[in-house]
């Protein structure tokens, strides 16, 4: 018998809805889970090189916790192109300015570094507080 491997693509994959609170939850955990369900690495026809994720939803952003000293030893450097332009800064700096971006930031380099990476970012919306615009998508509430 033969058998063949079903590889999913544009018309075959079901993208869903996710809502996921980030409130107490710790950073990287909360940051690895989502990167998981943005992949499509939760579903059985998971195709690497195809945007089979779903889309997710996180609310409360500004609640996010850190393990030990992080909010004030943790750094996140950048760098301004000009010589001498390193800049960084801790995660009491962003919080202060965009709660969003810490989330934003973990998701991002916990996925891919190419285009479908690129692409597969934009279907991550963080939002302070617990109203979101998505209600007519209906998002699923996973708790995790």
């Amino acid at each position: 018998m033969r058998y063949n491997t079903l590889s999913a693509n544009k018309n075959t994959t079901k993208k869903e809805w996710i809502l996921i609170d980030a409130e107490s939850k710790i950073l990287g955990r909360l940051a690895s889970k989502i990167a998981y369900h943005i992949r499509g690495k939760n579903k059985t026809n998971f195709t690497p090189n195809i945007d089979c994720g779903d889309n997710v939803v996180v609310i409360n952003s500004e609640k996010i916790k850190f393990t030990g000293n992080k909010m004030t030893d943790k750094k996140y450097i950048s760098h301004t192109g000009y010589p001498g332009g390193q800049r960084s800064t801790t995660p009491i700096e962003i919080m202060n300015k965009f709660p969003n971006r810490i989330i934003e930031k973990a998701v991002k380099g916990m996925l891919p570094k190419n285009r479908l990476g690129r692409k597969l970012f934009n279907n991550l919306y963080v939002y302070e507080g617990d109203i979101h615009p998505h209600q007519a998508q209906k998002p699923k509430k996973i708790d995790n």
